[in-house]
């Protein structure tokens, strides 16, 4: 295949996925949001009220968590908003318990086994790769299960 060829092939795909895409943009956007939120609580548990980081990590998670859900209801998937929130919420949640068992295992260890060095540092960057990792978990099966019914 050429060069065009292939540049061809590539602008055809993105123009048939192009609103997938701008939904993963937005999720995208959301999940900033939802990071901000993150880090701010697991700093503020770890380093003003003393929390363990497996614990602070908890509470920053579901706290990001809520912020996610109601954004992506409002904003990424508004066709949703008429469907009853509690069974929704359940999805998303579901969906995110397991997120947050490897967003655990992914910050515990990273921050215990390659960042032990690195104090404060050492472990929001852990918990940014365990955030990037989690993105596309969430992404994948929330779309496909808890807004499945989006065209």
């Amino acid at each position: 295949m050429t060069w065009q060829g292939l540049t061809a092939r590539v602008r055809t795909l993105l123009s048939e996925r192009q609103p997938e895409l701008g939904r993963f943009l937005k999720f995208s956007v959301v999940g900033a949001i939802g990071a901000i939120v993150d880090f701010s609580l697991l700093n503020l548990g770890i380093q003003v009220l003393g929390l363990e980081k497996w614990l602070a990590n908890t509470f920053s998670f579901f706290a990001a968590v809520l912020s996610n859900f109601t954004w992506n209801r409002l904003w990424t998937y508004p066709e949703t908003r008429g469907e009853p929130i509690i069974p929704q919420l359940g999805q998303f949640l579901l969906v995110n318990v397991i997120g947050y068992v490897i967003n655990q295992a992914i910050f515990l260890s990273l921050d215990h086994f390659v960042f032990t060095e690195w104090g404060a540092a050492g472990y929001n960057l852990a918990k940014a790769i365990a955030i990037g990792v989690v993105l596309f978990w969430n992404y994948g099966v929330n779309r496909v299960w808890t807004y499945r019914k989006v065209k």
